[in-house]
């Protein structure tokens, strides 16, 4: 079940949350800020040259990307999971170029879309929650 893949990918981002106790739409959100969050102490550890760090936290914001992506139900999406589907791979492409090129600009293009996409996705918090509890 999606849900499932999304508790464990957020878990993995940050273990002091409040993961067992959220519904599916929290854990998503919970996905976002994660990876916002690792993009925002990638550029720190850019700044300061930290290319262990940067590469640590950049591979986590691919990861969590990834795990978006891949539990993106594209029967039930349509459109929109296909749109979100490439805008993910994207965003993976991007920060990989971002590690190669130590390059924050592209770090905040990803953050700027992620922010993007969370707003959305705090937008339909009631449909959402309806869908999860009939699946």
């Amino acid at each position: 079940m999606y849900v499932n893949k999304a508790a464990s990918q957020y878990a993995a981002v940050n273990k002091q949350t409040g993961v067992e106790g959220a519904n599916p739409h929290q854990l998503i959100q919970m996905l976002y800020d994660g990876a916002i969050e690792s993009m925002a102490k990638a550029k720190g550890c850019m700044a300061r040259k930290d290319f262990s760090g940067k590469g640590e936290t950049l591979g986590r914001a691919i990861n969590i990307i990834g795990g978006l992506q891949s539990f993106l139900d594209k029967e039930k999406g349509g459109e929109v999971a296909e749109n979100l589907d490439a805008l993910y791979d994207y965003m993976g492409r991007r920060l990989f170029e971002a590690s190669m090129d130590n390059d924050i600009a592209i770090v905040d293009e990803v953050i700027g879309l992620v922010r993007e996409i969370k707003t959305g996705w705090e937008g339909i918090k009631d449909e959402a929650n309806q869908i999860f509890e009939t699946s």
